[in-house]
């Protein structure tokens, strides 16, 4: 029986989400199959943990409950709630359903009770099957005396957590391992980000620094706000630098300050971005890009704890921690000159490498579950989802731009889709030719651009001229992919990057000797 199965799951030790996982899919065998739901209450917002008969991405949306009435019905009643067959108010699950996908729902039955945990309200467990009359008094009075093991198995969670964050070394244990708090937040459940937020939430809590590396786009300031929010400076600033769009000429007065009368305009003394995290964390995102200049006084500040504002003779203290990131591979702007050795070295002492969305398995479909609901709401439509073949094309396009390529790609699906005609009452579902992604094989295929070129020319070319061809497609696609990073280029060729920068000008697509 499924009381039986909860008590035998709450003897046992399960890693993080099984137990939930395997509770809603006992509740949906129970309860003869549709879909079931367990989502956390979190600010004005319901986030689905756990869920069984619906689409993947639905694990990436978060629904505001002022906007779905069935929601807050189910939240405001201790008792569980039932919407009967014919009922009115909007369904937030239309076309998410597994066997539904894309479709409005049939007329069907569907129940909810809201979860409290130790007192306070913590979420919601919803019931939807595809035929009437599946919820009777019977069923709602065997959910009522479901929800005290329900409650329990997510407390035990809760417990499982905080005990394996104590392990770790975190100070405190009633942080959200699936996402920072403040701003900002992590999605997915990939193995290789399970990997990572484990290894980061174990530095957090130390005072190293920590290089956050990692292609455009892949979040790299969600990953050190995790940081700073998972570490005992998480009530102090967390103060965030782009150092690519910081001037030479102004950079070191925005890092350190000035005093007055430092140069012209400085008709007041003005502290830096130092000593606004003081205490705290400073983030140098695309730290790459410091002029050497700054670099040199970015490294006494992390050797001494010292910074010297413009214009003054007077070393000030700072407790500052950093966390820096870049797209570029550091080590070959060493060995190019363009940053300092020692500078790499200390904001190195923990480096992380952040994973590019193709390799984050189905987490694709999660961040763009997130996206989806963002521009159902700010479009006011009924519903929004991927077709099946958009689901697919998702997984299968390689996302040279990561997370941030997503997003734009499903704002503007949604775009297309009421510019050609999709009413707000449509559960609109979105189709591959709305996303625009180009084919699964982004690259061109080089071997048969220059099949075509050697069969339809008159003269075969030498094997020299052909090998050279092909060498500089490869490495303009490399280029294109990489963001015109020569670094990042050669890391996608697998090959050295001096040795890439001599082909390149072997073949005139560089200069220099």
């Amino acid at each position: 029986m499924m009381e039986a199965s909860i008590l035998a799951d709450l003897a046992n030790r399960l890693p993080h989400g099984i137990r939930l996982q395997k509770l809603v899919t006992g509740i949906r065998d129970q309860f003869g199959g549709g879909a079931v739901a367990l989502l956390k209450l979190e600010d004005s917002a319901l986030r689905p943990v756990a869920a069984e008969g619906l689409a993947r991405e639905a694990l990436g949306r978060r629904f505001e409950v002022a906007q779905h009435p069935r929601f807050a019905a189910i939240l405001a009643s201790r008792a569980p709630v039932r919407f009967e067959p014919g009922n009115t108010l909007p369904d937030p699950y239309d076309g998410l359903l597994d066997n539904q996908l894309g479709h409005p729902l049939p007329v069907h039955d569907c129940m909810g009770i809201s979860l409290f945990v130790e007192g306070q309200l913590w979420g919601a467990l919803t019931l939807d099957a595809l035929h009437t009359n599946a919820f009777d008094d019977d069923a709602r009075m065997e959910l009522q005396r479901l929800v005290l093991l329900v409650s329990s198995a997510i407390r035990m969670t809760q417990l499982e957590q905080e005990n394996a964050s104590l392990r770790a070394g975190l100070v405190e244990t009633d942080i959200d391992p699936t996402r920072p708090r403040g701003e900002g937040e992590i999605i997915g459940h990939s193995p290789v980000l399970r990997r990572l937020l484990h290894e980061l939430d174990v530095v957090a809590d130390s005072e190293l620094p920590v290089l956050l590396m990692g292609e455009t786009g892949v979040g790299k300031e969600l990953f050190a706000r995790r940081l700073h929010f998972h570490s005992r400076r998480s009530k102090a600033p967390l103060v965030h630098v782009n150092c690519a769009a910081l001037p030479e000429s102004l950079a070191e007065s925005e890092l350190f300050g000035h005093v007055k009368g430092a140069f012209s305009g400085a008709t007041t003394d003005r502290p830096g971005r130092f000593d606004a995290a003081d205490g705290g964390t400073l983030f140098l995102d695309e730290v790459g890009e410091l002029p050497l200049s700054i670099q040199a006084k970015l490294l006494r500040v992390l050797q001494n704890g010292e910074i010297q504002r413009l214009g003054s003779d007077q070393p000030l203290r700072v407790n500052v921690r950093v966390i820096a990131a870049t797209n570029r591979l550091l080590r070959e702007s060493v060995k190019d000159g363009a940053f300092r050795a020692d500078l790499y070295h200390r904001l190195s002492v923990y480096p992380v490498q952040i994973p590019p969305l193709r390799e984050r398995d189905n987490d694709v479909l999660e961040i763009a579950g997130n996206f989806l609901e963002l521009n159902r709401t700010r479009l006011g439509l009924r519903s929004l989802r991927l077709s099946p073949a958009s689901e697919q094309a998702l997984l299968a396009y390689d996302w040279p731009g990561n997370v941030r390529e997503l997003e734009h790609v499903i704002s503007r699906a949604a775009l297309r889709a009421v510019s050609r005609g999709a009413r707000h009452t449509d559960i609109v579902s979105l189709e591959p030719d709305l996303l625009g992604l180009d084919s699964p094989a982004t690259t061109p295929s080089i071997n048969a651009t220059l099949s075509t070129e050697i069969a339809t020319g008159e003269l075969l070319p030498s094997m020299k001229t052909a090998l050279d061809h092909c060498q500089r497609q490869m490495i303009r696609a490399a280029l294109e992919r990489g963001g015109n990073n020569w670094a990042e280029a050669a890391r996608l060729l697998d090959i050295d990057p001096s040795n890439l920068h001599k082909l390149a000008r072997r073949l005139g697509m560089k200069a220099g000797k």
